[in-house]
């Protein structure tokens, strides 16, 4: 199967070079692809330098907007599975084939790796805020989909070729983790969680900062209402 890594990055000098050699040092044969969000700082001369396989937006689109020019990628070169792995150095990439086993096996259209499924799997939680956050917006995931997500903002995720083509053509920007779940869940397609581990951010900063953590949690519960809603309307069209 041919397997690909969509990895965004923005303003990640500190992290990309080390996550994309471990990556290569990896005995995994997978393919990946560094999507460039517009960084400021020195991203695009480490990736240039370094002959990394990336593609530089010229704007920063934001989290979704990258996410879905991977996924672009992905669909136009003919992948089987691609996965989100974040450009920060959180993700651990022994985890690769993990996640993608469900998916090989046709048992299931998404993987989510999940850190709090089963905690002991792993040490790094994130902030009491983010665990709190996730925990309200996996309530409203459940009240609207009939579906528990634990972890339904972790960007490790790995999607089969049915998902790689619908993300392609329609991905959401404002909160894409949640929002991308619960369009699939309306849809029918299969997901399940695999517990991972996951590291604390090696350096630089989070798109999502801490005073912003509460507001975010409350559009992101509101978004998933709406969509869920306007997805089971267009469905029923």
């Amino acid at each position: 199967m041919k397997i690909i890594l969509i990895i965004p990055a923005y303003n990640e000098q500190e992290n990309i070079l080390n996550t994309v050699n471990k990556i290569k040092n990896s005995r995994l044969n997978i393919d990946y692809i560094v999507i460039n969000d517009g960084s400021k700082d020195n991203t695009e001369k480490i990736l240039q330098e370094n002959h990394l396989n990336h593609i530089n937006l010229i704007n920063n689109l934001g989290i979704g907007g990258a996410v879905q020019t991977g996924y672009k990628y992905a669909y136009e070169n003919n992948y089987d599975i691609a996965i989100q792995f974040d450009g920060d150095g959180q993700h651990d990439v022994n985890y690769v084939e993990k996640i993608c086993k469900p998916i090989i096996d046709e048992e299931v259209d998404m993987v989510i790796g999940s850190r709090y499924l089963d905690k002991s799997e792993s040490e790094f939680q994130s902030t009491f805020m983010r665990r709190f956050g996730s925990s309200i917006i996996s309530i409203f995931i459940r009240l609207c989909c009939k579906k528990k997500i634990t972890d339904p903002t972790s960007g490790f995720r790995a999607v089969n070729k049915k998902v790689i083509k619908e993300f392609a053509k329609n991905y959401p920007t404002e909160y894409p983790e949640p929002e991308s779940t619960v369009s699939l869940l309306v849809n029918n397609y299969n997901i399940k969680e695999i517990p991972v581990s996951m590291n604390a951010r090696c350096g630089g900063k989070s798109s999502i900062e801490l005073f912003k953590t509460v507001d975010y949690m409350v559009k992101v519960i509101f978004a998933i209402i709406v969509d869920s809603i306007s997805f089971k309307i267009r469905r029923k069209q």
